[in-house]
């Protein structure tokens, strides 16, 4: 899969703020699907089909421990999207900081002219 399309699927699945939630509940340790329901009011097939797009963008990883299937995040995905961002804000960051350059520029040639 391209770097993109990974990306695409992460951030679609980080829109969402119950996915966002499970994640932060994942991020303290492994959960059975009934405990990662728990504090939403929705049904099990909902949570399934939530759990569902976290899977695919490779953000969370299935276990087996006996009967249960708990879900646990992968940091290391979700580390690719923090990259990314982490890109894109040095980005940023330097063009902020010529146009102060600019800025500074353009004041002190004002104030000698």
């Amino acid at each position: 899969m391209a770097i993109n399309s990974s990306l695409d699927l992460k951030f679609a699945a980080l829109a969402d703020p119950t996915r966002r939630a499970i994640l932060q509940r994942l991020a303290r340790g492994e959960a059975t699907v009934s405990e990662l329901r728990k504090p939403f009011q929705i049904s099990q097939p909902a949570i399934s089909k939530h759990l569902k797009v976290l899977e695919n963008a490779g953000l969370i990883e299935s276990g087996q421990d006996a009967q249960s299937r708990p879900r646990r995040l992968n940091v290391a995905a979700l580390n690719e999207t923090v990259d990314w961002v982490d890109g894109v804000r040095g980005l940023w960051n330097e063009s902020f900081d010529r146009l102060d350059d600019f800025l500074k520029t353009i004041q002190r040639t004002s104030k000698e002219g």
